[in-house]
């Protein structure tokens, strides 16, 4: 058997695909960016047409890069931004509409409809989310009811609903397989997390037709062949990008905790095969699922804005040409000159739940320039994690001994040793960064064989980078208390 594995990674900002070999190590990748669309203030939405052009680019950009064909991976797995919502024709495999996308806030008055007189909580015994724009059953709902003539075509099955993965799927095995993972289900607000099954109940109040679901598969196991480019390759393994990346890190004991920064921020710890049901503003999710083994489950931090707050410096403020200057331009004053930025563009998302916060700026002076702006960004991505940490705290009654930490932003030095100060627990980052396309590419050998369990997962992850706290605990306190008190003046804008 080949023990060479993709891994095809939908994100939020461009599509990636990899190749890994046995050991975890890159043999090849290649990544394209696709459109960010904003119709309106608050809506965000994504071409899944131009996401398709994009994947099968990146699939053969990767396999030439590697020197392989398709028929060479032992399995391909499968990743996504999780509750991006994309409804398409099943007789054309044409989407009917633009995906709207998780960080959209159109759903905002459906939701406070669903939320009724039992407030946002109403289907948390259930899914263990709240009510907010954030998931993706209410946007299917939306669009059904802003295209009236879509209703019957959902209702009769001639339409179907998934999230990114089960849109990539479908593509890669030409229209044969309408699926997901328990893990994206479990981001619509739609399937029971205990029965691992959609809800009929939920599925009429939120007012999505069953008729347009995919099934719900494990996330390790085959699904289906894909054709194309990767022809004769088994589909084995489909994780939505934070779970993957929890996978990726191998944190598979209770207790174990990741924070993945990208476009937004999402800190998972393991519970095990224990549903703990948050009471301080965190999500239950699942984590992942083995073939028919009992599901593992966590508990999620989101946050929305992190690296995307850098983007929004760079194309909207323009203070800096790229996103990599922003370290520089921050480190070039030794603090923030109490100024604090909370990035709420699309509300406030864990631990406060709060879609009526916007963004602010505040303790503005005549000495605030724009590398205090800057430095405020960064910290803002480290302040939030605490938010989080403190909730996960709060909810387990310990925190991590040391917090493993993956994404884009890993890259800046400046903002891992304030995250490490903010929290005063060290900051481990892995050898391989990129560990959303490592846990799709674990998950699919798993499916298959090429590892024979998780432990042998373990021996390949290596440190690449720590960060331990230098920061006096009063200097934290104060300055959390600060952001705190920035947090309260984003509340009620709208």
């Amino acid at each position: 058997m080949s023990e060479i594995v993709g891994a095809l990674d939908q994100g939020t900002t461009s599509t990636r695909f990899m190749i890994f070999d046995r050991g975890g190590a890159v043999l090849g990748a290649a990544q394209q960016e696709h459109r960010q669309i904003f119709p309106q203030p608050g809506w965000v939405e994504h071409d899944a047409g131009e996401v398709r052009e994009r994947m099968w680019a990146v699939i053969e950009s990767g396999l030439s890069a590697a020197g392989i064909e398709g028929s060479d991976l032992a399995a391909v797995g499968v990743t996504n931004q999780r509750e991006t919502a994309v409804v398409w024709d099943r007789t054309t495999g044409e989407p009917v509409a633009n995906a709207i996308v998780w960080q959209d806030m159109r759903t905002d008055r459906l939701c406070r409809e669903l939320q009724g007189d039992e407030g946002p909580d109403r289907f948390r015994r259930e899914t263990g989310l709240p009510i907010a724009t954030y998931f993706s059953g209410p946007k299917v709902r939306w669009l059904l009811d802003h295209r009236p003539e879509l209703q019957p075509r959902a209702e009769s099955g001639e339409l179907a609903f998934g999230t990114m993965d089960s849109w990539v799927v479908w593509q890669l095995t030409g229209g044969s397989r309408h699926v997901t993972d328990v893990t994206n289900a479990s981001r619509t607000m739609l399937m029971d997390l205990e029965s691992l099954a959609w809800s009929e109940h939920l599925c009429d109040a939120v007012g999505v037709p069953a008729a347009v679901l995919p099934v719900i598969e494990p996330s390790v196991g085959v699904v289906g062949e894909a054709g194309g480019p990767l022809a004769g390759a088994p589909i084995a393994g489909i994780l939505g990008d934070q779970q993957a990346a929890l996978f990726g890190q191998t944190c598979f004991d209770v207790g174990d905790a990741k924070n993945t920064y990208g476009t937004g921020c999402f800190l998972l710890v393991n519970t095990g095969t224990e549903l703990v049901r948050s009471e301080n503003g965190l999500l239950t999710t699942v984590a992942y699922r083995i073939g028919r083994q009992p599901a593992v489950y966590a508990l999620e931090g989101s946050i929305a804005v992190t690296g995307a707050l850098v983007q929004w410096l760079r194309d909207n403020l323009g203070i800096i040409e790229s996103s990599a200057e922003v370290e520089g331009l921050a480190a070039s004053v030794p603090d923030n000159g109490d100024v604090y930025l909370v990035p709420a563009f699309s509300g406030l998302f864990a631990p406060h739940w709060r879609s009526d916060a916007r963004g602010v700026v505040v303790g503005l002076t005549r000495y605030a320039t724009k590398a205090h702006v800057a430095r405020a960004a960064l910290e803002a991505t480290g302040f939030q994690t605490r938010e989080v940490l403190e909730a996960m705290r709060a909810d387990s009654g310990a925190g991590p001994a040391e917090l493993r930490v993956d994404g884009g932003m890993v890259a800046n030095h400046l903002l891992m040793q304030f995250q490490a100060d903010v929290l005063g627990v060290p900051v481990v980052r892995p050898q391989v960064a990129e560990t959303t396309a490592l846990g799709a590419a674990y998950a699919a050998g798993l499916g298959v064989g090429v590892w024979s369990s998780p432990d042998e997962l373990r021996a390949n992850w290596g440190e690449g980078g720590r960060w331990v706290p230098h920061m006096p605990a009063a200097d934290r306190d104060r300055l959390y208390a600060r952001w705190q008190q920035a947090v309260e003046r984003t509340l009620g804008w709208v």
